[in-house]
């Protein structure tokens, strides 16, 4: 009787232990079958980590490998907010935000995040990382990345350019190669223990490939050579900006670039959009009186004029159609050679008249004028030069004399080369060479001829009168200590906003090459609206002469080195 009360609770009992096993039993095989995948994807969130791998940067060299763009090895902050306690969140976001000089409301939306890994800072400097970690917040975690330092700060900067955060070129050189430079980034997954902490240990690891190296044809030596004097004249005549471009005549290397103002490129994130501008390659002016040497060279090269031919040059005032064109000062009966060593605006206009407007034309283009050079650089503008269809009545005594068109101070560097090297247009170029990390070249540039521009005999004939400018001409101040210099100064006009030629506002400008029988070097010198002296001839003639002066010793002493340790060596 006993018995037979309990035993309907004992089978309830039972049935209910049994319908619980069954639903342990089906959810183990839902479980099994269904949850597996999502399940462990969480179980490897919890003791992996997966962190991307940074390639090293390519380094950037001059032409003897002293270094110009290296890496350094820095800290980057990161949080894990699913390890991160309720009780550190507060702390985390005030604490970090004092150090890192990051607002409270970007930390809070960093750490809100349900991820395993979020960046917090990048490549931050070695105090702050010391400094966050004697908080030692359970979370936050470092990885070594690389960053971009440039040892010579404001050398070259608009030039070599700079790469950001993120490992990619932004400007100049960091930009136009950046694909070399940059190299692949590679990725591995590391264990975490149950505290969730990273350990030395990976499971799966493809490491990065790091970037090339780039060599310049610029000379750290000439660059300092060229930037300092071209400072000294920015800063004396309180000039708008200047611009000054130093070339190997014979190959189109680039042994110097540099403009003004300019930016440390350690610092590159609060300069100003003018001074990173490559003033060199991207703005184009009207040249004035340097573009004279296109005109000398054309009559020279069709035979319309000889050096010693009498130009009337009008005591000064000579009118073409509506306009009356002036010299600088007046002159009467001069020889062709002095109409461009006095710089005769209406001398060099009357030959000019003699040639035509599609002679001129043709040899503006030759020279390389209205279209891109083709240097390794971004942002190169192809300049203005108008066909002769477009020509108005005045502008055959506009064109010939720099008007109406728009150089580059690269381009102005090209075509003094050519007078310099004998007739011949080379494509300028600023990377000798692309090599890897064991030094092998991978990719190099070597001189490469644009076109034939003018004969060997027309260019010794332009060099001889140009060799006149320097000596007795209007550009006495470019002469140089022991070295015979050639060269054409400029003064040009700007324009106003109404289309007027301004009389306050000018471009001082000076082409050169030196020495005369045998160039090592060729130049262009720009100032823009130099104060209160402005002609070319007393602007930019010094800068010439300064850098070429100090440029020619430095060469000539590099050449000699190896003849005097090659002396020693037999004498020893």
């Amino acid at each position: 009787m006993y018995i037979s009360n309990y035993r309907p609770r004992c089978e309830a009992v039972f049935l209910c232990f049994l319908a619980f096993l069954f639903f342990c039993l089906t959810r183990l095989l839902y479980i099994q079958l269904f949850r597996s995948s999502y399940l462990s994807g969480i179980a490897d969130k919890q003791h992996n980590l997966f962190v991307e791998l940074e390639p090293c940067r390519g380094t950037i060299f001059d032409a003897n490998l002293k270094a110009q763009a290296v890496n350094i090895p820095t800290d980057s902050l990161y949080v894990s907010p699913n390890e991160i306690k309720d009780q550190d969140r507060e702390k985390i976001v005030r604490q970090l935000g004092a150090i890192l000089s990051l607002k409270p409301g970007y930390i809070q939306e960093r750490i809100a995040r349900k991820k395993s890994f979020v960046w917090i800072a990048r490549k931050i400097n070695s105090q702050q990382a010391e400094a966050v970690r004697r908080l030692n917040i359970r979370g936050l975690g470092f990885i070594k990345e690389s960053r971009r330092s440039y040892p010579n700060g404001y050398l070259a900067s608009q030039v070599i350019g700079f790469a950001g955060l993120e490992n990619s070129g932004l400007e100049g050189l960091e930009a136009y190669y950046d694909k070399y430079l940059k190299g692949q980034a590679g990725w591995a997954v590391f264990l975490r223990d149950a505290r969730q902490k990273k350990l030395d240990i990976w499971d799966k690891m493809v490491l990065p490939k790091d970037g090339l190296d780039l060599v310049l044809t610029i000379d750290e030596v000439i660059q300092y050579i060229a930037e300092r004097e071209l400072d000294q004249a920015y800063k004396h005549y309180r000039a708008k900006a200047a611009s000054i471009v130093v070339m190997d005549p014979h190959t189109g290397a680039i042994l110097a670039m540099a403009n003004r103002p300019n930016f440390d490129l350690n610092e590159y994130s609060g300069a100003d959009k003018d001074a990173i501008r490559n003033r060199a390659v991207c703005d184009y002016f009207e040249p004035g009186s340097v573009f004279k040497i296109v005109t000398a060279s054309a009559a020279l090269q069709e035979n319309r004029v000889k050096e010693e031919d009498r130009v009337f040059c009008e005591n000064g005032s000579y009118r073409v159609a509506a306009h009356t064109l002036h010299d600088h000062q007046p002159h009467g009966w001069l020889s062709f050679r002095e109409v461009i060593t006095e710089s005769s605006n209406i001398g060099t206009t009357k030959v000019a008249q003699v040639l035509g407007p599609q002679a001129v034309s043709h040899y503006v283009k030759q020279f390389g004028f209205g279209a891109k050079l083709g240097i390794d650089l971004p942002g190169e503008i192809p300049g203005v030069a108008k066909e002769p269809r477009a020509w108005s009545k005045i502008s055959i005594a506009a064109i010939p004399i720099g008007q109406e068109v728009g150089v580059t101070s690269l381009q102005l560097a090209s075509a003094i080369s050519v007078i310099a090297n004998g007739g011949q247009l080379m494509r300028p170029y600023i990377v000798k060479e692309i090599r890897d990390k064991h030094g092998e070249p991978i990719k190099k540039n070597s001189p490469l001829l644009i076109r034939k521009v003018i004969s060997l005999d027309t260019a010794a004939r332009v060099k001889r009168i140009l060799a006149a400018v320097v000596e007795e001409g209007t550009g006495k101040l470019a002469r140089i200590d022991g070295f015979s210099a050639a060269g054409k100064t400029g003064t040009a006009q700007k324009l106003e906003p109404n289309g007027a030629y301004s009389h306050h506002k000018f471009i001082a400008s000076f082409i050169g090459f030196a020495p005369v029988e045998d160039p090592l070097v060729a130049i262009a010198v720009t100032v823009d609206e130099p104060h209160p002296v402005y002609f070319g001839g007393v602007v930019a003639a010094p800068v010439f002469k300064n850098t070429a002066a100090d440029t020619i010793k430095y060469l000539l002493n590099r050449q000699a080195l190896p003849e005097t340790v090659a002396s020693l060596i037999e004498t020893n």
